[in-house]
């Protein structure tokens, strides 16, 4: 059996689009690999938008049925604000690492720019068009998956609406990751959303108020009290106590509205 042909299986086996219900979903994206992802319960909210979500770190979220229930880990902070894209008419698609990287570190950052992390995230886009025709898709990222932002966004191009990068990685220790970057190949919008209190040594501040020169910039500020380390979701580094703005302002900026630039 074709590549292709394990593809539309993998698809005819998932059943029909249900936009309100809550789903665990899993393509298969490459020869031997699949891919799961959660999709949302809309609920009575029309959705408007589709932000396929990358977690931070290695990427997994240990996603899986436990107890006839869908599981994740759910404090990273584009899985914990869930809600509050649904708010906003967005379908929140929290994606899981693929199947060939589900254990140890999770995805590196060479896979991140890969072809093989296009493929994944391609198969993805395709069904999400498919569940959801018309709707505009993007990807939304946070802390290390902004690598994979950077160079999907690159990749994927117009298959992509735009591409979201929240707490940008700009250095991995003294290495330069997306300080060196050159966002001006990318075609596609691109929206950078940072915490100006952001502790994490690797995700500054003042490297995104360099790039809002050039690319919109929502710069957030206040929050909670932390309760993880700097560079953890708990904090600054994870809009925490700022997360319905935050995605206010993302949301606003998906479909076409004027968007807070300051969130005080």
């Amino acid at each position: 059996m074709t590549h292709l042909r394990r593809f539309l299986l993998g698809v005819l086996l998932l059943g029909p689009a249900t936009l309100g219900a809550q789903e665990l979903v899993t393509l298969p994206t490459r020869p031997g690999v699949t891919l799961s992802f959660f999709v949302a319960n809309m609920g009575k909210v029309q959705p408007r938008a589709v932000a396929l979500m990358l977690s931070g770190g290695g990427g997994g979220i240990r996603l899986r049925m436990e107890g006839g229930q869908v599981r994740f880990g759910q404090q990273n902070f584009l899985p914990r604000s869930r809600r509050e894209f649904i708010a906003e008419g967005i379908v929140p698609v929290i994606l899981d690492n693929p199947s060939d990287h589900q254990s140890g570190a999770g995805i590196s950052d060479d896979f991140r720019a890969g072809a093989e992390h296009t493929a994944d995230l391609r198969a993805v886009i395709v069904e999400a068009k498919r569940r959801y025709p018309g709707l505009p898709v993007f990807l939304v990222t946070t802390s290390r998956s902004t690598i994979s932002a950077a160079h999907q966004a690159r990749a994927l191009g117009g298959e992509l609406a735009g591409v979201v990068l929240t707490s940008s990685l700009f250095w991995n220790r003294s290495e330069a990751v997306l300080t060196a970057f050159d966002f001006s190949t990318v075609k596609i919008p691109l929206l950078f959303v940072h915490h100006r209190e952001d502790g994490c040594a690797s995700t500054p501040y003042p490297d995104a108020a360099r790039l809002g020169a050039t690319f919109p910039l929502v710069s957030v500020k206040g929050g909670k009290q932390p309760e993880t380390g700097p560079c953890d979701p708990l904090a600054p580094h994870g809009f925490y106590g700022r997360e319905a703005e935050t995605v206010g302002a993302i949301a606003a900026w998906m479909l076409g509205k004027p968007f807070a630039k300051e969130i005080q």
